[in-house]
């Protein structure tokens, strides 16, 4: 798990190397003036340089949008978040992690829906570092991971669902709202181990393969004709019986059940037909 590393103000460590130095300047500058060199300010300057060499290694910079996973000697010592110069344990390996939003945009990959029907399909998946640690030490390359867990996600959840659903209250890869939510929630949990946070994907990409597309489209047509038919069918059926019904509250005409089916007949061919219905008018008695 992430945890913040040691680290203090790169400026106030610059001013400590100073006042060494400075230290050091009035030790040995007296001394010179007064009895010449001796050995052991060979030992002084040596040691001093030592310090001051080992102490710079401390040094970073984190940049906005950035962390830095701090190893010493392989061990995990912690992340620094705050952007800025900073001074942390000397002698560390600093691996520098983005954490800025990405996106991710997967191939048109070819698979069998819940139908066994061939479609291609794509999506972009949103997503963040949110734990430096786990994306470091997890993973090998946690943006390779997120790659192929997505095409993994995008496969499973295409096999999952019909390109369409022809049974009212089933969801379909159509439905984007229900498969964007899945695909999410899918996402999440197989790139948690990476330490890495999904926060939207989507499909950019729905199609039947080439080899189907065309059948597919005649089937679409015809499905959307049937529907057509049946909404007008159920439109004229309402209409018919109302009609009826006034007809018979208002007293206009008796009419037997002979007369009355055909009535409906002539009704439902008007409107129910493609084209516009021919009038015949009857200029005789009513049964002539």
């Amino acid at each position: 798990m992430e945890r913040s590393a040691f680290r203090i103000s790169g400026f106030l460590a610059i001013g400590g190397l100073l006042a060494l130095t400075a230290l050091a300047l009035a030790v040995t500058v007296p001394v010179l003036r007064a009895s010449g060199p001796h050995p052991w300010m060979l030992a002084v300057v040596i040691g001093y340089g030592l310090v001051v060499s080992c102490a710079a290694t401390g040094f970073t910079v984190v940049n906005p949008n950035e962390a830095q996973v701090v190893q010493f000697f392989g061990r995990y010592v912690g992340s620094i978040r705050q952007p800025g110069l900073h001074w942390t344990v000397p002698l560390t390996e600093r691996k520098r992690v983005t954490l800025r939003v990405r996106n991710f945009e997967t191939d048109r990959l070819k698979v069998s829906d819940a139908d066994g029907n061939p479609v291609e399909i794509a999506a972009v998946v949103v997503w963040q570092v949110v734990d430096t640690a786990k994306a470091v030490f997890a993973v090998e390359d946690h943006v390779e991971y997120v790659a192929v867990q997505a095409e993994a996600a995008v496969r499973h959840l295409a096999t999952s669902y019909p390109y369409d659903a022809h049974d009212s209250g089933r969801a379909s890869l159509r439905d984007s709202a229900v498969v964007s939510e899945e695909l999410t929630g899918e996402l999440r949990e197989r790139v948690e181990l990476a330490g890495v946070e999904v926060l939207e994907s989507r499909t950019t990409h729905l199609a039947y393969a080439p080899e189907i597309a065309q059948a597919m489209l005649a089937r679409q047509q015809a499905n959307a004709v049937v529907a057509a038919r049946s909404k007008i069918v159920e439109g004229a059926v309402g209409m018919v019986s109302s009609a009826l019904d006034r007809l018979r509250e208002e007293h206009v005409v008796e009419l037997d059940e002979e007369r009355t089916a055909q009535m409906v007949a002539n009704l439902l061919v008007v409107l129910c037909g493609d084209r516009s219905a021919q009038p015949v008018v009857n200029a005789g008695s009513l049964y002539a």
